[in-house]
């Protein structure tokens, strides 16, 4: 271990975004409260997910920053004293430890700002090498393992303590290998009811979860805005995470369409929840053709109280599809352009679908071939995932706890 453990009580990490990165970052927090007794958090992340640390309950208090906004309109940012405001926040304190768990030139500069001493990535491990230069202690992390990994591993390294080995939860052996990392979550409702949380009463409230009836003709099937399904248990419903930001991560729509007419006729309730409009529109779309029902628009922590109750999910690799695996969710995942070994899914009953072809993973947001290069799917990487082979996958990791 490159450090030796120190009294800390007191850390604040820097880890701004993505929705995946920061619940990537969850795990790390469960190694270190603990190995290190009374450690606490703070956190700096973009206000888009500064709902998620607080679901942690190592973490005292979150420091939201809008840097996607502030590039966008620096002068504003600078007038209205948003900087100012936030700087104020983030040198409050003195901290026993920063870590900067992102390895990016902008992780980096906000690291630099706060006072303490800081723990990041050394120049061959960050994303951005030259972010190993604002930091006090540069720590190497190995490339080529999955994300969660490798921030507990510069976690373990930057407080002074060892990672656990031997057995896992599930008994298998872990020779040479961390035992896998738990997320250590508790969302606001278990924290408001937990007797009836521990007893397995529903926590998620279904009753106003339905998008309300277009004016255009819908099918009668999904018509029905009451209950989570024939059973009226949360149970039998299943979530479609179909949104993504890149292109190439899209699972063709009528492929949607198919697996979650296969999913209505199984006697699932199939929901589709949607980001933005183009999201809305697919979603609406699905279910017309399908039977399956599109959610109002929710916030991250109604989607994890949903998520944390259903049967299950099928997701693309999307944010929402790594919130599904830190609240528990079972979940079948399809990659196609990214890496699952780096950046899939993470946790239990957690089912990896990927592509063959021939350059999968190209980690490209634009694909190469033409979509009239001889295949019959758009991308062509998820020509093989079928809706059927999907809806096995499914049927065989959740069909079975119904």
């Amino acid at each position: 271990m490159g450090n030796k453990q120190i009294n800390v009580a007191t850390v604040l990490i820097i880890k701004t975004s993505s929705l995946g990165d920061v619940i990537h970052t969850l795990p790390a927090l469960t190694d270190a409260a603990r190995a290190v007794p009374g450690i606490r958090f703070d956190w700096v992340v973009e206000e888009a997910f500064a709902e998620i640390p607080a679901w942690h309950p190592a973490v005292d208090r979150v420091i939201p920053v809008a840097l996607r906004c502030w590039r966008g309109h620096p002068v504003d940012t600078w007038r209205r004293g948003a900087w100012g405001r936030f700087k104020g926040e983030l040198v409050a304190r003195r901290y026993d430890a920063v870590i900067d768990a992102q390895g990016l030139l902008k992780s980096a500069w906000l690291t630099r700002q706060a006072r303490g001493r800081r723990f990041g990535p050394d120049r061959r491990s960050a994303r951005e090498p030259v972010a190993s230069r604002f930091y006090d202690v540069p720590l190497p992390v190995a490339k080529g393992q999955h994300a969660v990994e490798r921030v507990r591993q510069l976690f373990a390294q930057a407080l002074g303590y060892e990672m656990e080995y031997g057995i896992d939860g599930e008994g298998q052996s872990a020779r040479g290998e961390s035992i896998r990392g738990e997320y250590g979550l508790v969302l606001p409702a278990q924290r408001a009811a937990p007797q009836a949380a521990s007893s397995g009463e529903r926590q998620y409230s279904e009753h106003q979860d339905i998008e309300p009836h277009r004016s255009e003709p819908l099918n009668s099937q999904h018509r029905d805005a009451g209950g989570m399904g024939p059973s009226g248990s949360g149970r039998n419903t299943v979530v479609l995470l179909h949104g993504t930001a890149w292109p190439t991560k899209h699972w063709p729509e009528r492929s949607w369409e198919e697996l979650s007419g296969e999913l209505v006729r199984a006697g699932y309730r199939v929901v589709l929840p949607w980001g933005d409009e183009a999201e809305r529109l697919r979603a609406w779309r699905v279910a017309d053709a399908s039977g399956a029902r599109v959610l109002a628009r929710m916030g991250l922590t109604e989607l994890a109280g949903l998520m944390a109750e259903v049967a299950g999910c099928v997701s693309v690799d999307t944010g929402l599809g790594h919130l599904a695996a830190a609240v528990g969710c079972p979940t079948v995942s399809l990659f196609g352009p990214t890496h699952p070994g780096l950046t899939g899914f993470y946790g239990r009953n957690q089912v990896v679908l990927h592509s063959g072809f021939p350059c999968a993973p190209c980690l490209r947001r634009k694909c190469r071939y033409a979509p009239e290069a001889g295949t019959g799917q758009w991308p062509p990487c998820f020509e093989e995932l079928s809706a059927r082979r999907v809806f096995e996958a499914f049927m065989g990791n959740v069909g079975g706890e119904r």
